[in-house]
């Protein structure tokens, strides 16, 4: 009976194609591949019609509504915080049906690629050269700025394990970016609740009438801060991705100008407060590399390409995104990451979301240029770290009345600023002290830190990039620092005040330098002067954090702004 049944069937099939033929054959596969398709589309669709989530949502809404992060108002929410008496012991009560919308900022495309070649020290500070790691030498020196070849070669190896630069595969050199997906909705979880109930909560912050550890004439609103701090440390959660291998993931670089990023990395690491080892329980998700870390492995010394770093970082984001489920949910808004290294902003450039979406905490934060999106990204403060063992080293300077200097500057002459200010100051006024490097007759007389703890201003002028360590440095001496950095957002002026203990100037001004620091009084001068001082617990890095401090200060915006893309639904 097998048998017959066998040689029946092999007939019919025999009948259907014709005979047998090879066109017959052909049609019966066609037909087979055509029902195969129909099955899987049905299957897909029946999964579709049954995950999708009921009851609340989570959606992204229109880009252009980002608000600014200078304006305490627009925390405001849409519906009153749960009320007090129905808390529970954490602080939060959970609400039926209650919504959010993670906003998203527009796409910009950024403006080119730095030249490799240029020289990052600043001030008096220099670093020695740096050569591309020997495994990465030969892959990354296939990359050329000027004559990008039809395809060229990119590392295979997983940016989450271990280095191998023997294998390669071809892409396009010019990847399109994809538009970001429609409306998507994905249940409201009860992190997503915990931030509306805190946005709620900083929008009915109490009036702080005399804090004595903050002092109120720093902040935009200190009962904003007050509040928001006070939150922060109670709610918030942040988990730290493990994947990703040294040197640069998980290993942070704690001297010279770009310490900042490492800083927070070790103390972020080292937190037992914010940091938790269940995802499912953060409201924030740390990308812990080291964008000084991913210049030295994968940058090529004068190549002046930065292709490979760009490549690296999005694949590993996409290898995160595939890995875990949290990525998705948001397309990267509650991921960040700190980046003090010039290029932080262009490494981002060729993962959309990453460039978009994600809340980058940089030193570089120059508006102009598209990458660094104003009221969702933190201005990162650039420190100079000599000796990793004392970090807040050699603070203070002279008091006003003994500041004989009225405005110094020194250090090396890069970008479009420095050599205007050289030009018109230089040597034009014994009150003004404006040179290039300091000269060693100069230097041996009053050193550069004598010269900033003995003037009243300090000039900030930016180099290749918006940022220095020298207005840090200058609120460690205790001398008002004078930004001249056209599109500079200051750091964390989402709740400082900046008017209060510095000086704005725009480029087109530096030849009216000495009038407008003329013409702040005197009594104007000490306030401010004063306030620098007052200042210093905010910007100050410490081996275990203090309350406050600028670990502190530097997760708060990060916290803040994740908090100004949420908005409760009506």
């Amino acid at each position: 009976m097998k048998a017959m049944g066998h040689t029946t069937r092999s007939a019919m099939r025999r009948s259907e194609c014709g005979g047998g033929s090879a066109a017959g054959w052909r049609r019966l596969r066609r037909r087979r591949s055509l029902l195969a398709a129909l099955l899987t589309s049905a299957a897909a669709a029946v999964f579709l019609a049954f995950s999708r989530p009921f009851g609340t949502s989570i959606g992204f809404a229109d880009p252009y509504a980002v608000p600014s992060s200078r304006r305490t108002a627009d925390l405001s929410p849409s519906r009153p915080p749960p009320s007090r008496e129905a808390s529970h012991a954490t602080g939060f009560v959970s609400k039926p049906n209650s919504a959010a919308t993670v906003v998203l900022s527009p796409l910009v495309a950024p403006s080119p690629s730095p030249n490799g070649d240029l020289d990052d020290t600043d001030s008096d500070y220099s670093s020695p050269d740096l050569k591309a790691a020997p495994l990465w030498t030969e892959v990354a020196a296939n990359f050329t700025d000027t004559d990008v070849p039809p395809l060229f070669v990119e590392p295979l190896p997983s940016p989450l394990g271990n280095y191998d630069a023997t294998q390669v595969q071809y892409v396009s050199p010019e990847p399109k970016m994809l538009p970001l997906q429609p409306l998507v909705t994905v249940p409201l979880t009860l992190t997503d609740q915990q931030l509306i109930y805190a946005k709620g909560e900083i929008d009915h912050a109490p009036f702080v009438y005399d804090d004595p550890e903050l002092y109120a004439p720093l902040f935009q609103n200190v009962s904003v801060f007050k509040r928001s701090y006070e939150l922060m440390e109670s709610i918030l959660k942040v988990y730290i991705y493990k994947d990703g291998s040294r040197p640069i993931f998980h290993r942070p670089e704690l001297k010279g100008i770009y310490a900042s990023e490492g800083w927070f990395m070790k103390l972020m690491h080292e937190n037992k407060n914010f940091v938790v080892k269940d995802p499912n329980k953060a409201h924030l998700f740390y990308l812990p590399y080291s964008a000084r870390r991913l210049e030295q492995a994968l940058y090529v010394l004068n190549s002046h390409n930065i292709q490979p770093l760009m490549i690296f970082l999005r694949n590993y984001v996409n290898e995160i995104s595939v890995k875990y489920p949290f990525w998705n949910r948001t397309r990267g808004a509650d991921h960040f990451l700190v980046a003090c290294h010039d290029w932080g902003p262009y490494t981002t450039k060729w993962h959309q979301e990453l460039r978009q979406n994600t809340i980058k905490a940089l030193c570089n934060a120059d508006v102009s240029e598209g990458v660094f999106i104003r009221g969702k990204d933190v201005s990162l403060p650039e420190t100079s770290i000599r000796n990793p063992r004392r970090p807040p080293r050699d603070i203070g300077g002279k008091p006003a009345s003994q500041r004989t200097i009225l405005a110094f500057f020194a250090g090396q002459m890069h970008g479009r600023v420095r050599p205007i200010l050289l030009q018109y100051w230089s040597g034009r006024d014994e009150n003004i002290k404006i040179y290039g490097p300091l000269p060693k007759g100069v230097a041996k007389k009053m050193s550069y830190a004598e010269h900033m703890k003995s003037s009243k201003f300090c000039i900030c002028p930016m180099g290749y990039e918006v940022n220095s360590p020298r207005i840090v440095e200058a609120i460690y001496y205790e001398c008002v620092p004078v930004v001249i950095a056209d599109n500079f957002v200051l750091p964390f002026e989402e709740v400082l005040d900046w008017h209060a203990f510095s000086v704005v100037i725009a480029e087109k001004d530096i030849a009216n330098l000495k009038d407008i620091l003329l013409r702040i009084p005197q009594s104007e001068y000490v306030t401010m002067q004063m306030n620098v001082k007052k200042l210093q617990k905010h910007f100050l890095w410490h081996a275990k954090p203090v309350k406050y401090d600028i670990f502190h200060m530097i997760l708060h915006s990060i916290w803040f702004n994740r908090l100004n893309q949420i908005q409760a639904d009506q």
